[in-house]
């Protein structure tokens, strides 16, 4: 058996733009169903999410017969739950809250086999399609795609440094957090956040690295893509399902 390909990470390395969708509905039957919408990555929460591990894998397994791309976003820094998807068969993560060179370093050590990291050896885990993948211990770095959420002060004033990380794939403006720390608090749309988002996507492409970033707002995502964002999450699962479930309703019931 051969290693699966990590077909959204070579898009990445392809400089071809890969459009997703954030979940955190926590449920193997909703990201199914979203899994064969055609998009090239869906993000499966955990930390703003009430997900588990053993839900996770459930979302994975819904989401093998489809091309896209599941990417977990584990609910800390820490390279025990790194390690628990890992072996669940995660081979695309986005790490939130990374604020320097260190942090993005000790987060690709943790996806990396000694001596290159301290990823912990499991000899018949999923991750390994139960041993049946040839060369796994060798070769599973290949198809591993590892991106970090810059959403601090802290983590812009070193995004060169943590972009310039080994192993590092990608970097993700996460707007929430990010404008909150600026005192924007909830007003991601607010034109100085945007030039300061456009800003860094500049900042990351020039570094040598690719930039991500999440909206529901359909202008600002094709106003950060033409700025070279290359991965971005264009809206929700929660947020599809509210305002479309709002909409039928109006349409009926003013």
């Amino acid at each position: 058996m051969e290693l699966p390909a990590n077909h959204f990470k070579r898009g990445l390395y392809a400089g071809e733009q890969q459009i997703g969708l954030w979940c955190s509905l926590a449920s193997h039957v909703s990201v199914e169903i979203l899994a064969g919408s055609g998009y090239d990555w869906l993000l499966l929460d955990t930390e703003h999410s009430a997900n588990e591990v053993p839900m996770v894998l459930c979302q994975l397994q819904a989401c093998m017969e489809n091309r896209v791309q599941p990417i977990v976003r584990p609910p800390v820094n820490d390279p025990v739950w790194i390690k628990r998807f890992l072996d669940a068969g995660v081979q695309s993560f986005l790490l939130p809250m990374v604020e320097t060179a260190q942090d993005a370093a000790a987060v690709v050590a943790a996806t990396r086999y000694p001596p290159d990291g301290i990823r912990g050896f499991a000899a018949s885990a999923r991750s390994s399609r139960f041993g049946r993948v040839k060369d796994y211990y060798a070769r599973a770095h290949e198809e591993i795609c590892v991106l970090v959420q810059i959403e601090s002060k802290l983590g812009m004033e070193n995004l060169e440094a943590i972009a310039a990380v080994p192993g590092v794939d990608g970097v993700f403006i996460g707007p929430g957090d990010l404008s909150s720390a600026i005192g924007y608090l909830g007003d991601q749309g607010n034109p100085y956040v945007v030039d300061l988002i456009v800003q860094l996507i500049g900042r990351i492409d020039r570094a040598g690295n690719r930039a991500g970033i999440l909206t529901g707002d359909e202008a600002l995502a094709k106003r950060y893509i033409e700025a070279g964002c290359l991965f971005t999450a264009v809206g929700s699962d929660a947020g599809l399902l509210a305002r479309g479930s709002e909409a039928l309703k109006k349409r009926f019931k003013p």
